[in-house]
């Protein structure tokens, strides 16, 4: 399915801006999202990701997040909501899963365990919409995605916004953002399986 197609026809339906609570995994990936969707949306950015394994990695991309929405200008306002920060949560859903390579089972774990506390809290707050970054990063499988936010969907009060935000270039865009704004941007999702994947991948290219 083409999921940024699917999302252009759930807007092409909107006529007030309605309210969007956006699952946000760091500034790099929501910056084309939110230049994107802050001309439709008006938008809160939930910062909720206890895969991120060290506090010092956590706090700098919130801080960075934070400082970014500061200087992005929109149509609409963007606002932040942080959610509670607790590892042992990821690492709960990953037991047994520690050598799953990306884009895995763990990581469908993950992003289910993030989008059902996103799904949660906007029908908690009563959101109009309710969406998520992951799907800008190639890293990420927007299939998986998709999947657990239509699951989602079927269940809760608030819509789910389909997407694939790395469509119509939307991570060329974020890379572009990235540097205008110099923000931080990291190799890795932020959990410590991910982390000593990429440390080996490197590894591997310096020794070739």
């Amino acid at each position: 399915m083409n999921y940024n197609l699917k999302m252009e026809e759930q807007i092409k339906k909107i006529k007030n801006p309605p309210s969007l609570l956006l699952h946000v995994c760091c500034a790099p990936c929501s910056s084309s999202v939110l230049e994107r969707l802050g001309e439709i949306f008006q938008i809160t950015c939930f910062f909720y990701n206890p895969n991120i394994t060290e506090e010092e990695e956590y706090q700098k991309r919130l801080l960075e997040l934070k400082n970014f929405i500061k200087k992005l200008k929109t149509k609409y306002e963007i606002s932040i909501l942080e959610g509670r920060y607790n590892k042992n949560e990821f690492f709960e859903i990953s037991k047994g899963l520690e050598k799953e390579k990306e884009r895995g089972k763990r990581c469908y774990l993950c992003y289910q365990l993030r989008l059902e506390e996103t799904a949660k809290v906007a029908d908690d707050h009563r959101y109009d919409y309710f969406a998520t970054t992951l799907t800008l990063s190639p890293y990420k499988n927007s299939d998986y995605v998709n999947e657990i936010g239509k699951r989602l969907d079927e269940k809760c009060k608030t819509t789910y916004l389909y997407s694939d935000f790395k469509k119509k270039n939307g991570y060329k865009r974020s890379i572009e953002l990235s540097q205008e704004y110099n923000l931080y941007r990291q190799d890795y999702c932020g959990c410590i399986y991910s982390k000593l994947e990429r440390m080996t991948q490197k590894e591997k290219t310096s020794i070739n």
